[in-house]
């Protein structure tokens, strides 16, 4: 639950209600019944005698299952209630509801049972305004089924509701005639059924199956069969760390090209979909824990490569897509969704995924087959990465209408600033494009020596990467400042902001060594460090605010990169203050990380401080457990060894993760603070 919201959730489809159990259309946020993009019901309100229910409780039993406890009536009403209501969610390829009226009385009730039910079939980009939406909308009744549906042209979705019980039903709600006798139950389940243009399920209809409730339990156990099972003395790390392993799970989804497969959805509500930055980033957390989501994330990124030049999706040949999208306005290109392209890291960061995903596994046969997506996306770094020929990533939109303005990671319009608050003209060069850049070249030369049988390709791109670093280092660096420049402006200036940028050079290696003493203290100091994490951007900054969105909040994804590149760099004791940051501020968020929270002072709150739309849950939120694990324990393959060198915070007590999968079969690491 989050913001009074419960939600359940299976792949890409997702319920989101209140705490009764209800479903309200809202303006700013999408609460309904949603798969593949598409809202199927935007109203599901239960009444019993004409009157709303109140909730008494809400047990989350599983991320797929939850059950509310309800009476009618105002609270008032709580202590000497008659009737109690039991409604029981579950998602898989519909959603089922399961409803228990309860009499308690010694006399038998006579009780009016009413569902209403609507859907405006809102796509998810037009929540808040789905008033003049072009197809048209239909309600009918046939065979006890109330069907609602939309068309606009060959565009077709549907909502098919029924129940085991006989119900009353017209075009707006599901009603039920009920005499419960004494001490006694009436129940029903009624079903949403998601339907495509074919009339069949809409997983059916797009992936050419559908997930049972059998299926989607299967699917947890196998999983939870193969994660690294944890066992360590610390409370907070262990409840993340289960947190962390159910959502992962929770956010799998079947991409359409490769059956069978399972690749991470970025987040809920807005972004159960594919996302190229977001896949491979989630992929490189849990590569020690589940590295098949790494093997299906590179397959379906390479299958879907840039292949053409194409200024609505942002495309170029060799570049990793941003994200796909199944909603009407992809369908009908109002938005460049299907798919879209406006993303510059995601392509340098493909190479160093395939890279670290053979290190792990030896998987040779698969960075074999990527050879031509690896090459390709190598070549968009020099050709179409570069626009201003100068060696550097940067990126500006093709895309002038309804393309993304800032095409790293810190994607939101104002993100990329100057220390006095300023915004730079475009292009802009982001300082971890160029961390990107220079580890994937180092990889593509390892990849290109050791597989691809071209060791003069590999000598190119090892003497481009340094000569990458060394420009870098010269043109970044804020002298009186002694950090690393947001960015470059159009004209080859420094946009001096101080951010949490400067950590992901560390994580690729760019930075000099001479230089990371610096970065490190800037990472760790006040202005930066929030006592609950890293900010995004430093306080004292023109744009800082610790409720921005990229302005000064801590991203937990963020931090675990950081925290990865402090151990490169051998920062052990700084790496674990993060990780211990983290994971304290997880604790409160009851072992659920979210996309990201306030970066106020840890002195001022005595918990961390919500951000009001954050996606919970998250994916590379969720993979930030594993990634800490990572980096406190020191893991790291050598060869068809797992080293493992561990540094753990001052009060973590031990730690030991068992049954890590890899290329040397299973290993165990074990640790312990000193």
């Amino acid at each position: 639950m989050s913001n009074g919201l419960v939600r359940i959730l299976d792949g890409n489809t997702f319920a989101i209600g209140d705490q009764s159990g209800d479903m309200e259309p809202s303006m700013t946020f999408p609460t309904g019944l949603f798969s593949f993009d598409t809202r199927y019901l935007s109203t599901w309100q239960l009444t019993i005698n004409g009157e709303p229910l109140r909730p008494l409780s809400v047990d989350d039993l599983k991320y797929y299952e939850v059950r509310f406890f309800l009476v009618p009536g105002a609270p008032s009403h709580y202590i000497d209630a008659k009737i109690s209501v039991i409604r029981e969610w579950r998602i898989a390829r519909s959603l089922e509801e399961q409803l228990t009226v309860l009499n308690h009385d010694v006399e038998p009730i006579d009780v009016t049972i009413r569902i209403e039910a609507a859907s405006d079939f809102a796509d998810l980009f037009e929540i808040k305004d789905v008033q003049h939406k072009k197809g048209r909308r239909y309600a009918l009744v046939e065979d006890d089924c109330l069907r609602l549906g939309y068309q606009r042209e060959a565009f077709r979705r549907e909502t098919r509701i029924t129940s085991t019980k006989p119900a009353r039903v017209d075009e707006h709600r599901l009603t039920f005639e009920v005499r419960i006798k004494p001490h006694g139950t009436w129940t029903t389940t009624m079903c949403a059924a998601m339907q495509g243009p074919d009339g069949r399920s809409i997983r059916h209809s797009l992936q050419g199956q559908a997930r049972s409730r059998l299926d989607v339990r299967q699917a947890i156990d196998g999983w939870l069969e193969r994660v690294p099972r944890l066992e360590c003395s610390d409370e907070a790390l262990a409840t993340a760390y289960r947190q962390s392993i159910m959502d992962r799970c929770a956010l799998r989804f079947e991409p359409l090209s490769l059956k069978g497969r399972s690749m991470p959805a970025a987040g809920l509500p807005w972004f159960m979909t594919i996302f190229g930055r977001d896949s491979i980033l989630t992929s490189l957390q849990a590569l020690p824990f589940s590295p098949d989501l790494a093997d299906t994330t590179l397959r379906i990124l390479g299958l879907d490569q840039g292949r053409h030049l194409d200024d609505f999706r942002d495309e170029e040949p060799g570049k990793i897509l941003h994200e796909h999208r199944y909603g009407e306005s992809a369908a009908f290109e109002e938005q460049p969704h299907s798919p879209y392209y406006g993303s510059a890291d995601a392509t340098p960061l493909y190479i160093v995924l395939v890279d670290e995903y053979e290190r792990w596994t030896g998987d040779a046969a698969l960075v074999r087959l990527l050879e031509p997506f690896a090459r390709s996306a190598l070549d968009w770094i020099d050709e179409y990465g570069d626009i201003m020929g100068d060696g550097y990533i940067w990126y500006q939109r093709r895309n002038e209408k309804t393309g993304l303005e800032n095409q790293c990671w810190k994607d939101s319009w104002d993100s990329i600033s100057y220390h006095d608050g300023r915004l730079p003209s475009f292009p802009r060069a982001t300082c971890e494009l160029q961390g990107y850049a220079y580890d994937a070249k180092r990889r593509g030369a390892r990849l290109a020596r050791e597989f691809w049988n071209d060791p003069a390709y590999a000598d190119k791109l090892e003497q481009q990467a340094a000569d990458l670093k060394e420009r870098f280092n010269r043109d970044f660096w804020i002298e009186d400042g002694e950090y690393y420049a947001l960015a470059l402006d159009a004209d080859g200036q420094p946009v001096d902001a101080l951010s949490s940028n400067i950590g992901h050079l560390l994580w690729s290696g760019i930075v000099q060594a001479d230089r990371a003493d610096k970065i490190a203290a800037h990472l760790t100091g006040s202005r930066l460090f929030s006592g609950w994490g890293v900010r995004t951007l430093a306080e004292g900054e023109g744009r800082y605010n610790p409720v921005g969105y990229h302005l000064g909040t801590v991203w937990p994804f963020d931090n675990s990169f950081i925290a990865w590149g402090l151990r490169r760099y051998g920062f052990r004791k700084e790496a674990a203050r993060i990780a211990r940051a983290i994971l304290d501020a997880a604790y409160y968020f009851r072992g659920r990380l979210p996309e990201a929270f306030a970066g106020y002072d840890r002195q001022l709150t005595k918990y961390p401080v919500e951000y009001p739309t954050a996606c919970s849950p998250q994916a590379w939120s969720t993979g930030t457990p594993m990634l800490l694990l990572r980096t406190m324990l020191g893991m790291e393959p050598h060869g068809d060894h797992l080293v493992v060198d561990p540094a753990l915070p001052e009060d973590m007590g031990r730690i030991e993760l068992l049954d890590i999968p890899g290329r040397w079969g299973v290993a165990d690491a074990f640790g312990r603070s000193r």
